[in-house]
């Protein structure tokens, strides 16, 4: 077998044995997660990760090493800011605490199978026409435009076009049923509000793998380094969503260096045939963009109007 079948087995197995421990047995029952458990969570993601990182620095060397961590931290970096989305979607449809976890829980489910089609298209795509990498980095130089362009454009999860259709053609319930996301009424299965909270979460992942999914193909083309370094950042993205839900809000200029960090992905992109730019400086760019942006967050709040 080869480094990278081995590798492709050990990824497989680990994504198995950990779905199998979070959802049947450390959260086999619905109940509340709070920031104590969600830290402790995120942690061990963290750390998985860069133990997969130190696997694959074993196995396949330096730059693969390095362009898995490159490509780990921009979608980690892109999932904080979109965590403002699901605080948004949850608080929209009003769903229960105890419940938000298995609904994150089968939201990643799908995206983990929506991002492996968008990747490997993007992959046969730029394999087999390679002009279109000027089209993904002038779209990520769009993306980010628009990023500072909209950051304060209020998001209305009813308006999603996928839920109005659905609820053309599905009944559904006016109030949750537990964890339930179908109920069977008179012979009929019905969906609940539940069903309807995953659908807009599905839908609303396939508009951040169009931004995030380009951005690491502009670090790399590797179908392994690429899957893998999404699906690790997005695992630990349930428990990094209650870690950080309650201070969200303090990170007010991160969606600004995730604005600069998908521009300059898509430069390099565009400047790849012309001039290669090293992938640890790529790296050194992207968690310089992150950490800077982080600490004036922190060091420069933004004042609420009407606010002290």
């Amino acid at each position: 077998m080869t480094p990278h079948e081995i590798l492709w087995l050990i990824f497989a197995g680990f994504v198995v044995i950990t779905t199998i421990l979070d959802f049947g047995v450390f959260n086999r029952k619905s109940h509340t997660i709070h920031v104590k458990e969600a830290v402790k969570l995120s942690l061990f993601w963290i750390f998985t990760a860069l133990i997969f990182n130190f696997i694959v620095y074993l196995m396949l060397g330096y730059e693969p090493a390095i362009k898995f961590l490159t490509g780990y931290l921009i979608e980690k970096s892109l999932s904080i800011d979109n965590l403002f989305v699901f605080l948004i979607i949850f608080s929209y449809f009003k769903v229960d605490s105890i419940y938000q976890h298995k609904v994150l829980f089968w939201g990643i489910g799908g995206a983990m199978v929506m991002r492996a089609a968008f990747i490997f298209a993007g992959i046969a795509l730029i394999e087999k026409f390679h002009w279109t990498i000027y089209i993904f980095g002038a779209f990520l130089i769009f993306t980010g435009i628009k990023m500072v362009l909209d950051k304060d454009k209020e998001i209305d999860p009813g308006r999603n076009p996928v839920l109005k259709t659905l609820r053309r053609f599905i009944p559904i319930t006016g109030n949750y049923h537990g964890g339930s996301f179908f109920i069977k009424t008179a012979g009929k299965y019905i969906a609940t509000p539940l069903f309807i909270v995953i659908v807009v979460m599905e839908t609303t992942d396939i508009v951040f793998a169009v931004d995030s999914i380009p951005a690491i193909l502009g670090i790399t083309t590797d179908p392994f380094i690429v899957y893998t370094s999404n699906i690790f950042a997005i695992l630990g993205l349930r428990a990094l969503f209650f870690a950080l839900a309650g201070v969200m809000k303090m990170f007010s200029y991160l969606s600004y260096g995730l604005a600069v960090i998908l521009a300059f992905i898509g430069v390099k992109m565009l400047i790849a045939d012309f001039y290669k730019i090293p992938i640890g400086a790529a790296l050194g760019v992207v968690a310089g963009i992150i950490l800077i942006s982080i600490i004036v967050s922190v060091l420069m709040p933004v004042k609420k109007q009407g606010g002290a």
